[in-house]
């Protein structure tokens, strides 16, 4: 019996890896050889009305690979019939930027028609967000498929919450197919954007026995409690960086080690084998910048679809 459970597991990691081999980062050279280029473009323009929109963009790949893969399940809206994930307590009244990328998909189709999907569409903003906001570039994999369906109880389930603690990170992270390492390095995406006070104000005032979380640097949890008052409008907004807040850099972990992560899961990631990590991506920015690289390859591999499975959306929003 043994003998056949080793089997089945060996054809399941090889169907895998052929799955993620039809990735490629030549997949639109002759179909539509400019995708990255209008991608881009479309982002920088966005960028000049709303800097925030780059951290925005990343985020949304980041939820939308986190629920059954990289497959722009996370776009889907809402129909009578159909409830998709931008309703779960991880993306709902959160999630943003869906205008942008339907602006993205409106310029690659009129370059190149019914050709790119929005799952690679996603991918590409993400690296452009990226590299427009001062981080590191990577190879993009493309030939990911859309999604016919989307999952709200895995976006429930999955994604991360801010109030998580260092293990259940880890858990979540090993949940989908990424290692420890991956989740400090992807972490280092809150080196820009922004967060709801809703997502931190826990910390503020009543963290425990009716205190602030006595982690929070005082001058830090001053300005926050200033920002996000006890019962607070909620819809407000603090930089995840205090310092640099719309660059992406190493910043991220030096706030980390002052007291200054702005959500709990930041703070967490003290605890453990990973504060290790921290310290050093806090003092090497080249390290962080060629690992991050390597983590956003490695997520953006996660259960793609490839060749005939799903479709290719015209639009964004909706099945075909």
């Amino acid at each position: 019996m043994a003998g056949y459970e080793v089997l089945a597991t060996v054809l399941l990691t090889i169907l895998f890896r052929r799955s993620v081999a039809q990735l490629s980062p030549s997949f639109y050279n002759s179909s539509c050889p400019t995708v990255e280029t209008v991608v881009t473009n479309t982002l920088q323009q966005a960028m000049q009305s709303d800097v925030r929109i780059a951290a925005s963009l990343l985020r949304v790949h980041f939820h939308d690979c986190f629920v059954n893969g990289c497959d722009a399940s996370v776009l889907l809206d809402d129909t009578a019939n159909f409830t998709g994930e931008k309703t779960a307590a991880p993306n709902n009244a959160s999630l943003r930027g869906f205008d942008v990328i339907d602006q993205m998909k409106s310029q690659v189709d009129s370059v190149c028609n019914n050709t790119v999907s929005c799952a690679d569409i996603l991918a590409i903003a993400a690296k452009a967000a990226v590299v427009l906001s001062g981080g590191p570039s990577w190879t993009v994999q493309l030939g990911r498929r859309d999604s016919t369906t989307a999952n709200f109880s895995l976006a429930q389930a999955n994604i991360p919450p801010p109030t998580s603690t260092n293990a259940q990170l880890i858990a979540a992270y090993q949940n989908v197919g990424l290692s420890t390492q991956d989740m400090v390095v992807l972490s280092g995406a809150h080196t820009f954007g922004r967060a709801r006070c809703t997502t931190f104000s826990n910390r503020l005032f009543n963290f425990t026995n009716g205190q602030p979380d006595p982690r929070i640097n005082t001058a830090y949890l001053a300005t926050l409690q200033q920002i996000c008052p006890n019962g607070g409008n909620g819809s407000v907004v603090a930089n995840f960086d205090p310092v640099t807040q719309d660059t992406f850099d190493n910043q991220y972990y030096a706030n980390v080690l002052n007291g200054q992560g702005l959500l709990n899961s930041d703070a967490e990631l003290l605890n453990g084998t990973t504060a290790a990590l921290v310290s050093n991506f806090s003092t090497d920015q080249t390290s962080f910048f060629n690992n991050f690289a390597v983590s956003m390859v490695n997520m953006g591999n996660l259960q793609p679809l490839t060749g005939s499975q799903g479709e290719i959306r015209s639009n964004c929003r909706k099945t075909n």
